[in-house]
C-alpha cells in the first residue's frame, strides 16, 4: 500500500510540473534610441542668404511662441495701412531696415522704417542666465520695457551694454533701471554670425560705410520667410524674393530699437 501512495504522488507531482505557466520575460537590455531635443530651430531666409537660430522656448517662452506665431502667420497684426491681417506671416518681404557693423542687424517691421506699430506689445522675458556674452544671440527690439512687438536683431558679436539690469536701486555699470533691457530668445550659429558682418558691411544710403547715424541699406536685405524647423526634421530652401520698394512715409510712433 505504501508503495502504491509514493507512485500516485509521482504521479500528480509530474502533472503540475506540466501545468506550470511559463515565467514571463524580462525586461528588455536593449539600449533605448535617445530622445532628441524639443528646441525647434528657426531658419531665416533671405535674399542674401539663410541663417539659422535656435530657439529658447523654456527660457523665454513667450517670446518664442510670438515669433513662431507671427513667422507661420497664426497671430494676427495690423499692416502699416492699419488693417488687421489674419493668416499671413508677418515677416514675409519684410526688410533688414537697421544694419551696425560691430554690432547688429535688426528686421521685422513691416513698414520698413522702425516705427511702424503691428497693433500689440508684450512684456519683457530677462533673465540672468541669459546675457550678451557672445556673437549670434537673437533677441527683442523695443522702446522701452514691456514694448516687446514683432522686430528683432542678431548680434554679431558679445554687447554687454545690452545686459538686463535686474538689481534692485539699477545699473549704474548699464545706466539703466531695474526692469530693463532686451528679452534673448534664441542663438544663432557661426555661419550666421557671418552674414550678419557680410549684411552690415554693405554700402548704405549717406554713404558706404553704415554706422548709426547711417543704418539704412542701399539696397536693403529682404527676408523671403522664416521656416520654423521642428527637432528631427530639415530645412528646405525657399526661392528669393525681390526686395520690398522702401515706405515713404514717415510714422511719428516712437522707433522700436537698441543703444548704439
Amino acid at each position: 500500500m505504501p508503495r502504491i501512495a509514493l507512485i500516485l504522488l509521482c504521479l500528480s507531482l509530474t502533472a503540475a510540473s506540466q501545468t506550470k505557466k511559463p515565467k514571463s520575460a524580462g525586461p528588455s537590455t536593449k539600449p533605448k534610441a535617445a530622445t532628441a531635443a524639443k528646441t525647434s530651430e528657426a531658419v531665416i531666409h533671405t535674399t542674401s542668404g539663410d541663417m539659422k537660430c535656435t530657439l529658447f522656448p523654456d527660457q523665454a517662452p513667450k517670446t518664442v511662441a510670438n515669433f513662431i506665431d507671427l513667422a507661420n502667420g497664426t497671430k494676427a497684426w495690423k499692416n502699416p495701412a492699419g488693417k488687421l491681417v489674419h493668416g499671413k506671416p508677418l515677416y514675409d518681404g519684410v526688410i533688414f531696415h537697421r544694419v551696425i557693423p560691430g554690432f547688429m542687424i535688426q528686421s521685422g517691421d513691416p513698414s520698413g522704417t522702425g516705427s511702424g506699430d503691428v497693433g500689440f506689445e508684450f512684456a519683457d522675458e530677462l533673465r540672468a542666465d541669459l546675457l550678451f556674452d557672445k556673437p549670434g544671440r537673437l533677441a527683442m527690439a523695443n522702446r522701452g520695457p514691456n514694448t516687446n512687438s514683432s522686430q528683432f536683431f542678431i548680434t554679431e558679436k558679445e554687447v554687454q551694454r545690452l545686459d538686463p539690469c535686474l538689481q534692485e536701486g539699477g545699473c549704474p555699470n548699464l545706466g539703466r533701471g531695474k526692469g530693463t533691457g532686451y528679452t534673448i530668445f534664441g542663438q544663432c550659429d557661426d555661419a550666421t554670425v557671418e552674414l550678419v558682418k557680410k549684411i552690415a558691411r554693405m554700402p548704405c544710403t549717406r554713404g558706404p560705410a553704415c554706422d548709426n547715424d547711417n543704418s539704412r541699406l542701399q539696397t536693403p536685405v529682404t527676408i523671403t520667410h522664416i521656416e520654423i524647423v521642428k527637432p528631427g526634421k530639415s530645412s528646405a530652401a525657399k526661392p528669393a524674393a525681390k526686395p520690398p520698394v522702401p515706405a515713404k512715409t514717415k510714422t511719428t510712433a516712437p522707433k522700436s530699437s537698441v543703444p548704439n
